[in-house]
């Protein structure tokens, strides 16, 4: 229902934090972003390289989080991390769910996902289109 937190921009979290409900305190909203943010190395870091794969819910991108230019900051931002690319073989699984964040190593856990992904895979759009759409909806803000 929302843009994965290893995808959000500090903005939008900050956005999405403080509509919280029930509200969250400065100090929490501020600590939850920080995190936030801080787990977004995982995408960029050297070594070991890791492959992440996202399906994100078109509703998801349309969704208005914050004003428009932290949408379009956020839409600019989902378009470069498409571009990204890696070489490790190593595979997990990610998964976050209402503020829950878990990341499964198990073989055989992997293994079902990599099915439920296999699944979804083959009804969402490609990298270029999703990119296409992505510009398209940015254009239109």
């Amino acid at each position: 229902m929302l843009v994965p937190g290893l995808l959000q921009t500090e903005a939008y979290a900050q956005a999405l934090l403080e509509a919280h409900f029930p509200p969250l305190d400065e100090e929490t909203v501020e600590q939850r972003v920080a995190a936030r943010v801080a787990r977004q190395a995982l995408l960029t870091r050297k070594r070991p390289p890791i492959v992440f794969v996202f399906i994100v819910e078109e509703s998801a991108v349309r969704r208005a989080v914050g004003d428009t230019s932290v949408v379009r900051q956020q839409l600019e931002h989902l378009l470069e991390c498409s571009t990204m690319r890696s070489t490790d073989h190593k595979q997990h699984v990610y998964v976050e769910v209402q503020d829950i964040v878990s990341v499964r190593s198990d073989r055989h856990e992997v293994s079902e996902f990599r099915l439920r992904y296999g699944t979804l895979r083959t009804q969402a759009l490609n990298t270029e289109e999703s990119s296409r759409l992505i510009q398209h909806m940015e254009g239109e803000l």
